[in-house]
């Protein structure tokens, strides 16, 4: 899923990764990260009430579109929370890499303790497209906060459930994650496991982790 933006949203300015450490306050490993994996940032687009004519509304006021030309296949998302804990507002990002790109993007809001932070949730993530292929418009959408929700529902693996909001939909895929990761580590380990008696128990625990994954997946 790559948007085709308009015309008029086009900002095109390279953003400088001093910019980004400056307000980022990146580890050093994670400099690293930005030096080895990305070659150059352009913010691409403003997506705002000026250039889509949409109302803004709280938490996001506009959506920024940032080009990351990498140097490598992948770019680590502990990079991608650095720039977003830099820019306080929703971020879409086209990586760019070998002729292809990938739309990659956060849940981001501002916090509901304190409204002067914001909160980087999960990242989702379309797959690799070559750069030739077709765009997609922008989704219909009445103001800002509703184009922001249906631009990121579209990178999400599995559709919204009837009537749950971005933030529950947004946890539940979280969760599911989570069932995922545990479910391939105790794979892993039946796979090593000689004790027949262990092996029933876990797979067992597999059998239940499992049955969490599906439900989650619904």
């Amino acid at each position: 899923m790559i948007f085709a933006y308009p015309k008029q949203a086009e900002f095109n300015r390279v953003l400088p990764k001093s910019k980004i450490y400056e307000h980022g306050k990146p580890t050093r490993a994670v400099r690293d990260g930005f030096v080895a994996q990305i070659n150059q940032i352009v913010w691409q687009c403003k997506l705002a009430p000026e250039t889509i004519n949409l109302p803004s509304r709280p938490g996001v006021p506009e959506i920024e579109i940032f080009s990351l030309e990498l140097k490598t296949p992948e770019v680590s998302e502990d990079v991608l929370r650095c720039i977003d804990k830099a820019i306080p507002l929703p971020i879409f990002y086209n990586l760019f890499f070998d002729s292809r790109v990938k739309t990659v993007a956060a849940y981001k809001r501002p916090s509901d303790a304190d409204a002067s932070r914001w909160v980087v949730d999960a990242y989702f993530s379309s797959p690799w497209l070559p750069v030739s292929g077709e765009r997609s418009a922008l989704p219909v959408a009445l103001d800002m906060a509703g184009l922001y929700e249906q631009m990121l529902r579209r990178l999400m693996p599995f559709p919204a459930r009837p009537g749950e909001t971005l933030k529950d939909h947004v946890e539940r895929l979280s969760q599911l994650r989570s069932k995922q990761a545990e479910y391939a580590k105790l794979e892993a380990r039946l796979h090593k496991e000689k004790q027949f008696n262990r092996k029933v128990e876990l797979n067992s625990q597999l059998r239940s982790i499992k049955t969490g994954i599906d439900t989650l997946a619904r």
